[in-house]
């Protein structure tokens, strides 16, 4: 079963991009792939990741593990899955904090980690941080466990920061505020950043770039405020029209269908059968993509 099919993706130092789509998409994978973290059964079969002029697929554990440690951090979707419910948030960070000194060449003392911590809670901005340090996971609500997860990624993102949909289960008010803390950051640290999520607004807000995925298929990409004003590709104009909006009347239509089998998908466009422009030759020939508008590219019949 092939669930990434020939994603191509560039990010310039500084730059942040987004990559949206329905849940189901290949989004996460993505991602878990860039860092080498995909469960037992998933494998990177071709093609290649390259950071920093290097290819990742060719790296030890070892140069993995300094990466990890060094240079990229990764949000994950649901920190009460991320987090250890049966140690506490001060050994959790400890650990990822020690390794990270010890990569450097640093010994740790109880001392360091100590302010260490502190510090890096009180820049993601938790009241009251001691508490926090010695509070289990399930003690904590959900923007607070989100935020230890902050933290514990800004420990490794000296470079790039991967966020897979940071705000997922978080109420409207919380969402807003972790956020504005991630851009803050990434800011400040000059942070080469991937935003996931299936939150268009959010998108807007944050990004510069993005990539429309479909099944596995980049349908289309081009700079954030061209997508959102000019969407090409059917799949992403669908997209962009189910999003609900103050403004609007009643509720969007959504999009027909569901996401195809990977196990089987359709021979040529994997959304043909979904589209409602699709033609004869969608469900045979896999669409290449074209440029369109400088920067911006799709991947459909409909352009060529």
């Amino acid at each position: 079963m092939k669930v990434l099919n020939g994603v191509c993706m560039n990010l310039r130092k500084g730059q942040r991009i987004g990559i949206i789509g329905e849940s189901g998409s290949g989004k996460t994978t993505l991602l878990k792939s860039i860092l080498r973290i995909l469960p037992p059964n998933g494998k990177i079969v071709s093609g290649k990741i390259v950071y920093d002029g290097k290819d990742i697929t060719n790296f030890s554990e070892k140069e993995l593990s300094r990466i990890r440690r060094r240079e990229i951090g990764i949000i994950f979707q649901d920190p009460m899955a991320a987090l250890n419910p049966v140690f506490k948030v001060r050994d959790q960070l400890y650990d990822i904090l020690r390794y990270k000194l010890m990569e450097e060449g640093v010994k740790p003392t109880s001392q360091m980690l100590g302010e260490y911590s502190l510090e890096l809670l009180s820049d993601v901005r938790l009241p009251d941080p001691e508490r926090v340090l010695n509070s289990y996971p399930f003690q904590l609500s959900g923007g607070m466990r989100q935020r230890v997860m902050i933290a514990m990624a800004l420990v490794s993102a000296n470079k790039l920061l991967l966020a897979d949909e940071p705000t997922t289960n978080l109420d409207v008010t919380i969402q807003d505020q972790i956020l504005k803390l991630i851009h803050r950051l990434v800011v400040e640290k000059n942070l080469s950043t991937i935003l996931v999520s299936h939150a268009l607004g959010m998108v807007n807000r944050m990004t510069d770039e993005v990539y429309v995925l479909y099944a596995g298929d980049i349908a289309e990409h081009a700079p954030t405020s061209e997508i959102m004003k000019n969407p090409l590709h059917p799949y992403t104009q669908l997209l962009i029209s189910s999003t609900p909006r103050l403004s609007s009347v009643g509720v969007g239509e959504g999009i027909r269908g569901k996401l195809p089998d990977y196990r089987e998908p359709p021979q040529g466009c994997r959304f043909a059968p979904r589209c409602p422009y699709a033609m004869d030759k969608c469900f045979t020939v896999k669409p290449r993509v074209i440029r369109q508008n400088n920067d911006h590219h799709v991947a459909c019949h409909l352009y060529e």
